[in-house]
């Protein structure tokens, strides 16, 4: 029986060879520091639209990487190997957003901001993914990542509903903060230093088992056997759950 951190190890080598063999990432500068696994433990999968390699060939699309850049009149020097200006009509930036920041500047209360972002080594405490434990009628949907960000929430709003309506009680507070403390855990393991991301990736049916399992539905989806060993599940897997 192979350790399971090697067979992590293999399926991500044998991922990334597949990538280098079937895009230009080398070539082009763009081969990541980091593996594959680590990539999809983070949720930080991207997808490149089609022929984009191809109109980087053209040259209507030009990849360049830098720590820094400024701009001039007509547009922006970046500072890489190739000092020569862009000429841009818009720049777009990117630069991404503390999503933890940004809910914890909601409150006023210091004891709150405090349950929202307890220290910079620790994940966002919400049970489930949605609710924190010592803040009431306070709900968050979209914060955690998934493989399928609208399909995530999709789930967690339903989970939610059967909350509001009185459909079961959560567990009590202590209860609740044993169960984030597990999934930090977990997330430490395989995320590495992208923990904090909060990305149910690797999890994400386990973490649909729950959800199905608190609100009393089937969490086994597929129509047999064979399916459920054999098929991965999809977002459609569980398109009737809310007429269950």
């Amino acid at each position: 029986m192979f350790d399971g951190n090697f067979q992590r190890w293999g399926i991500s080598k044998f991922v990334e060879s597949y990538l280098r063999w079937k895009l230009p990432l080398k070539k082009h500068g763009m081969l990541p520091k980091h593996s594959f696994f680590v990539e999809v433990s983070s949720c930080q999968v991207a997808t490149i639209p089609e022929k984009f390699y191809q109109k980087v060939e053209e040259g209507s699309i030009v990849l360049r990487k830098s720590n820094s850049f400024t701009f001039y009149k007509k547009g922006l020097v970046i500072d890489d190997d190739d000092t020569q200006p862009v000429e841009a009509d818009v720049v777009v930036l990117a630069t991404g957003y503390q999503g933890n920041q940004k809910l914890k500047s909601i409150f006023k209360s210091t004891t709150f901001q405090k349950y929202i972002s307890t220290s910079p080594t620790s994940i966002m405490p919400l049970y489930r993914q949605v609710i924190q434990p010592r803040i009431p009628q306070l709900a968050v949907i979209g914060y955690a990542e998934g493989i399928s960000d609208l399909f995530s929430s999709d789930m967690r709003c339903q989970w939610l509903v059967h909350v509001l309506d009185g459909s079961f009680k959560v567990p009590s507070i202590k209860e609740m903060e044993d169960e984030i403390s597990s999934w930090e855990m977990n997330m430490k393991e395989y995320a590495g230093e992208y923990f904090w991301r909060s990305c149910v990736g690797i999890n994400n049916i386990w973490y649909n088992d729950q959800l199905c399992k608190d609100m009393g539905r089937k969490y086994f989806r597929k129509k047999s056997i064979l399916a459920e060993l054999f098929h991965p599940y999809l977002p459609s897997d569980y398109a009737s759950l809310s007429n269950e």
